[in-house]
């Protein structure tokens, strides 16, 4: 009886659901993305998908397109994310928990059923879809996931440190460029990684407020696996795999210590 309470008590034994759900749906996914994405239609070991795809302009462009879309529209959620994260963390009373409510409840809805909402709001006005259309409905999906980190990081910084600079003459401006803005650098890291490695590898917004006028990166190995044949799967998971390098790579950029994401850090 004791030993089972001691096997129960492990964290190790705990750990091993999560380890199994780890290697069921996280490495053996990538494995089978890495098999097909180096093997042909015969199960033969070639890199002919990849060469395929660095000798298909349209492509080529598409994903150079697709980071260029993923780029604006960080941008653009950062440009109107800080400001709402600084409100938020500098407001009295409840006008943080109304904020934040506001950001959160349009998440409570499947994401799918909002970007239909969009295309039919876009509908109502009058208003063309088109690549205005995917920025908007890309901005309005994501904008949250820049403004919570942001708004995190600056509600836990350190006051003392902005009313020290104001004791030695900071104005505001002063202050803010010099410590509220470097404080808040690691919340900007990581809210720009949560919007970019989402926005790059999307799809279905793409097609649905563009009516499949514009194809991004996402939807081009969506149509690989979708369009059937073994042959088009070996080059739709080459295409995931250069995407899944992509965002590995996105992931550096992401610097902010764990302890500075908490409590700010001066940089």
């Amino acid at each position: 009886m004791k030993r089972l309470t001691d096997i129960a008590a492990s964290r190790r034994t705990w750990a091993w659901p999560y380890v199994l759900f780890l290697v069921l749906f996280v490495v053996l996914p990538l494995l089978l993305i890495i098999y097909y994405a180096f093997t042909d239609g015969s199960g033969h070991f070639t890199i002919y998908n990849f060469v395929r795809f660095f000798h298909t302009s349209e492509a080529v462009n598409t994903l150079i397109y697709s980071l260029a879309i993923a780029l604006i529209t960080t941008i653009i959620c950062l440009l109107l994310g800080y400001p709402a994260a600084y409100i938020m963390a500098t407001a009295e009373f409840r006008t943080p928990q109304v904020m934040a409510l506001l950001f959160i409840l349009p998440m409570w809805i499947n994401f799918l059923l909002r970007t239909i909402a969009t295309v039919e709001l876009f509908n109502m006005f009058g208003l063309p879809l088109g690549e205005g259309a995917l920025l908007f409905g890309m901005c309005y999906d994501y904008l949250p996931f820049m403004i919570y980190p942001i708004y995190n990081t600056l509600q836990k910084m350190d006051r003392s440190l902005i009313e020290a600079a104001e004791d030695l003459g900071a104005n505001k401006r002063e202050v803010f460029t010099k410590v509220i803005l470097p404080l808040s650098v690691p919340g900007i890291y990581s809210g720009i990684v949560m919007v970019f490695m989402p926005t790059v590898s999307t799809f279905a917004i793409a097609e649905l407020l563009t009516h499949n006028k514009i194809t991004l990166f996402g939807s081009l190995i969506q149509r690989s696996f979708g369009e059937g044949g073994i042959a088009m799967w070996n080059y739709g998971a080459a295409l995931s795999l250069i995407m899944l390098i992509i965002i590995a790579l996105t992931s550096f950029f992401d610097q902010g210590d764990k302890n500075d994401t908490q409590k700010g850090g001066l940089i």
